[in-house]
């Protein structure tokens, strides 16, 4: 990831906070043919102080052989981006840009094996469900035969984070005064996204004039 300015790098312990609230982003890696990618939900833990990213791919996806132990994997988790339009801001001589967090998680990947599949469903539901206002849903609700042949589907990839970049861009090399117009230009967006933007730029400098109506 290029760094654009040292003021939007995201530390590295909230990158993987920022990462494994998202829970779905792009896998990638190389090969014979170029770059390979595909976007998965995944879950993310702790093994010995290792940030260790679990996901799983269709048996048949091309990514899978590629999980061979020594090759790198690349995961990019985006959160919310807006375009900023040059004229929003207050002062003049801006130019037009886009506002993001963005995050990648690189190293090695690992195959497991099938008999792990099914621990690894148990993990990724129990994490998703908890989003939910509701009584999780669990493997064991599903028919018995249907749900070994979906686990006997795919393969389970272990990736084994040595590197972490985090991006947040949220106009802080901007003057007050030119903050306080985009966040509230983007807190009155229709986009809900745009609005969480928002919320997390006047976190950054609270008690400034924003235009909270």
């Amino acid at each position: 990831m290029h760094l654009l300015r040292p003021q939007f790098r995201i530390e590295e312990q909230r990158a993987l906070e920022f990462a494994s609230q998202r829970g779905f982003g792009v896998i990638v890696a190389a090969d014979e043919r170029g770059p390979r990618a595909s976007h998965v939900p995944f879950v993310l833990d702790r093994h010995d102080g290792q940030a260790i990213v679990q996901i799983h791919l269709t048996a048949r996806n091309p990514l899978v052989p590629l999980a061979d132990g020594t090759r790198r994997l690349l995961l990019i988790v985006a959160g919310d981006d807006a375009y900023i339009s040059n004229d929003w801001y207050s002062s003049r001589d801006n130019v037009s840009t886009w506002l993001y967090e963005a995050v990648h998680l690189s190293g090695v990947a690992h195959l497991r094996g099938l008999d792990e599949n099914r621990g690894h469903g148990d993990a990724l539901l129990a994490v998703a469900e908890a989003r939910l206002p509701k009584q999780p849903w669990d493997l064991a609700r599903m028919e018995p035969d249907k749900r070994e042949s979906m686990l006997a589907a795919i393969r389970v990839i272990d990736l084994v984070v040595d590197e972490v970049e985090g991006q947040a861009k949220l106009n802080q090399h901007k003057g007050d005064t030119d903050h306080v117009a985009v966040a509230d230009r983007l807190a009155r967006s229709e986009e809900t996204g745009h609005r969480r933007l928002a919320r997390k730029m006047q976190a950054l400098r609270p008690g400034l004039g924003y235009d909270l109506s």
